[in-house]
């Protein structure tokens, strides 16, 4: 079958009267948690008992959904969120220096934020620049053949 052959207007319309109203609310959940979470950098309680009013969808399939996937967070997170890598390689080239470096400097371990929620240090089990390693991921951005000087301008750049 040719894809000039589809008729996508009518495939849809016929996948919108096969799901339920109550399908159709389950599947807003995932663009719902999105949304939130880029509003408010995590997901707060009260506002996914508001999601929930509104979908009539049980508070425990918003949570269940929301935890299924690692890219969904329960607390509060820094404006700045530093991911140090401690994939094999990165770990033979350092980077456990590199994290306890950046942990003393801000007063917190690995998985904990800032108090004044500058700042997120977690850890990553791998980044895939094994050629570069020890790599820091540093709002988004890569950075590679970390040692002592690149670790103090990663602390002046989120300060």
């Amino acid at each position: 079958m040719n894809m000039m052959d589809i008729n996508f207007d009518a495939q849809y319309k016929m996948l919108g009267n096969a799901l339920t109203a109550d399908q159709k609310r389950r599947g807003l959940i995932i663009h719902s948690l999105q949304e939130i979470q880029k509003e408010h950098n995590y997901l707060p309680e009260d506002v996914l008992k508001e999601l929930s009013r509104s979908l009539k969808v049980p508070i425990s399939v918003i949570y269940s959904t929301a935890s299924f996937y690692k890219h969904f967070y329960f607390e509060p997170r820094g404006k700045n969120i530093v991911s140090v890598c401690t994939g094999t390689a990165c770990h033979v080239r350092g980077a456990t220096k590199v994290l306890n470096t950046l942990e003393e400097e801000f007063g917190i371990k690995r998985g904990e934020t800032t108090k004044d929620l500058s700042l997120t240090i977690e850890t990553v089990g791998c980044v895939g620049c094994c050629g570069l390693a020890p790599v820091v991921v540093v709002n988004n951005e890569v950075v590679g053949d970390v040692e002592i000087k690149k670790t103090e301008e990663i602390i002046e750049m989120v300060k």
